[in-house]
Order: structure tokens, then C-alpha cells, then sequence
């Protein structure tokens, strides 16, 4: 397998998201990814403007979160959320569905819903990324829902928050890229620790991975580089 340092670094979302991070490490984390040219940083709402702010200009895009890490609030809380990130200067928005409205098949209420924000950031022309919190649903709900997100547009479709009792799985990844339509990307989240798991992510169709161990991982791929006869 041969492949490009940044076909590699491109393919992380830096996550800022611990509630317990300071804004010390909140500004480090941002510096890192400009210094690794990950693809981007998704970060605490709050500090959405100022990690827009550090990151212009330098080819990694802001990205932070919406509904998170539950699902539950109000799709007017949510749009509200999505309008606020925009002005801050968001580029990519990490939304999670309703997990309840999911699991109660009420999927008019579900569409709707991720229409109005994929409608609303595509308007500003930023992009959405779709959480399904997979730990939660059975492989039915995990088809319909990226077969909603193929019918609204939505960029890409993603396993989960990071905070649920798992995250990606190689079955979930599979089956996500086999049911989500050729223009939805698949973004895997939570348990993407080491660079052998992201080339096998690759591998599948993923095109996105939340990631915490981000200097670790790609540490790891500058040093196959450097080795690669």
C-alpha cells in the first residue's frame, strides 16, 4: 500500500470536544493541526470564532458541533446552534440526529430535521456531517437513516459522538458506505487510536475520522514514509 502523507493527515478531524479542556489546550489543539495539516479541528461550540480565526488561511477547516452530544434538543435549538457555528465561521457542522425521534420511526420528524440544518449550511456554503450514534440503533435504522441523508444532500454520514458505550465498528463502516449513496461521505468517530485502524478505515471507503490521537497517528505516518524504500 502506497500513500501520501497528506492523503493520510487530510482524512483527520482533530477533536477539541473534552468539556474539560482549557482554552490553553484548546489554542494548542489548534496550533497542532495547522502544524500536521489534518483536514480539520472540531471544536467546543464556544470557541468556534477563535479556532476560525487561528485556522485561517492555513487549509484546515473549523468544524464544531450540533445537538451534541445527545441528540435531544429541539430542531429549533439545533438550527439556532447551525446559524450561530455559521456566523462564528464554521465550515463543517457535526450534527446529531434525534436518537429518540429515530428509534420511535418517526422519520418525517428526522428528515425534517437534518434538512433544515444540511438546507441552512449549504445555503452558507459549508457542509454537514450526519451523527447516527450507532451504538444505539439496529442495522435497520442506520439504512434508512443514510438513505435520508443521501435524499437531503447532507456531505457525509458518521458513526458516532465519541460519547455513546461504543464507536465505529468495521461492520457499522461497512454497511454505512453500502447504503449511503455515492455523494454522501462516511466519517468514522471513537476508537481511531492508531494509524493501522485509519488505513483500514481507508480502506473500506471512509473519508473522514474523529480523532484525538492525531500527532500519535500521523508521528506513525511520517515515519513509514521515511522508511518507505
Amino acid at each position: 500500500m502506497t500513500y501520501r502523507y497528506t492523503e493520510i493527515s487530510k482524512m483527520i478531524d482533530h477533536s477539541l470536544l473534552n468539556p474539560a479542556l482549557t482554552v490553553a489546550e484548546l489554542e494548542a489543539g489548534c496550533m497542532l493541526a495547522i502544524e500536521y495539516d489534518v483536514a480539520s479541528v472540531c471544536i467546543l461550540p464556544y470557541y468556534q470564532k477563535r479556532c476560525a480565526e487561528i485556522l485561517k488561511a492555513s487549509g484546515v477547516k473549523a468544524s464544531t458541533t450540533i445537538g451534541f452530544p445527545h441528540g435531544g434538543h429541539t430542531t429549533a435549538i439545533k438550527v439556532a446552534e447551525a446559524r450561530q457555528a455559521l456566523a462564528d465561521g464554521c465550515e463543517e457542522l457535526d450534527m446529531v440526529v434525534n436518537i429518540s425521534q429515530v428509534l420511535s420511526g418517526n422519520w418525517d420528524y428526522v428528515r425534517a430535521e437534518i434538512k433544515r440544518v444540511v438546507d441552512l449550511a449549504h445555503n452558507a456554503g459549508q457542509k454537514v456531517k450526519v451523527i447516527f450514534e450507532n451504538a444505539y440503533l439496529q442495522d435497520e435504522h442506520k439504512i434508512r437513516l443514510c438513505q435520508i441523508c443521501g435524499d437531503v444532500n447532507a456531505d457525509w454520514v458518521k458513526t458516532s459522538t465519541g460519547y455513546a458505550p461504543s464507536g465505529a465498528t468495521m461492520d457499522d463502516l461497512k454497511l454505512m458506505r453500502k447504503h449511503a449513496p455515492p455523494h454522501v461521505q462516511v466519517k468514522a468517530a471513537g476508537g481511531i487510536r492508531d494509524l493501522d485502524t485509519l488505513l483500514a478505515v481507508r480502506e473500506i471507503g471512509v473519508s473522514r475520522c474523529g480523532a484525538s490521537r492525531t500527532k500519535e497517528m500521523l508521528d506513525e505516518t511520517k515515519r513509514r514514509l521515511e522508511n518507505r524504500v
